[in-house]
């Protein structure tokens, strides 16, 4: 019996999960995040959007890639100190805080993926987007860079 008991617990300790992966039926609104770099030039990112609690979570874990000019914007109700981990996500990325006011307030370049180290900055913000791992360095992506967004009005969302 203990013999069939330990044989059981083990099974179940070593069953894999499935990982998220998305589809088209849970596939994210989308809008574009346009940034002004340090030289005046505009930089658009095509957008998936995480506005609830629950795609906020998910985020970008299980990818295993992100293209160049696209990226995910984290949308927050209330504005705020923010803060990700990224145990699951698989790819490194960048963090870029944007306050309500559409300024760019902080920038985590280059986060390691697969870790529980907590990533924010000191200012508060509404809005984050994650992009590529040293996107924002290579775009001149700045603190205090003006920030415009296009289709979030379409996707009803109360901010």
């Amino acid at each position: 019996m203990i013999s069939f008991l330990f044989v059981a617990w083990l099974g179940l300790c070593c069953q894999q999960t499935q990982p998220f992966k998305p589809t088209a039926s849970t596939a994210l609104p989308r809008a574009q995040v346009i940034l002004k770099d340090a030289y005046g030039g505009l930089h658009a990112v095509n957008s998936e959007v995480a506005a609830t609690r629950s795609t906020r979570a998910a985020g970008l874990m299980y990818r295993n890639r992100l293209l160049e000019g696209e990226g995910m914007l984290f949308i927050f109700f209330h504005e705020d100190l923010q803060s990700f981990w990224m145990k699951n996500t698989l790819i490194p990325l960048d963090m870029i805080f944007i306050n309500q006011q559409r300024r760019v307030v902080g920038i985590v370049a280059r986060a390691e993926p697969e870790t529980l180290i907590s990533r924010r900055v000191s200012a508060p913000s509404n809005y984050v987007l994650e992009v590529p791992g040293g996107w924002s360095e290579k775009m001149g992506v700045q603190v205090g860079a003006s920030v415009t967004f296009s289709g979030i009005d379409a996707l009803n969302i109360e901010l």
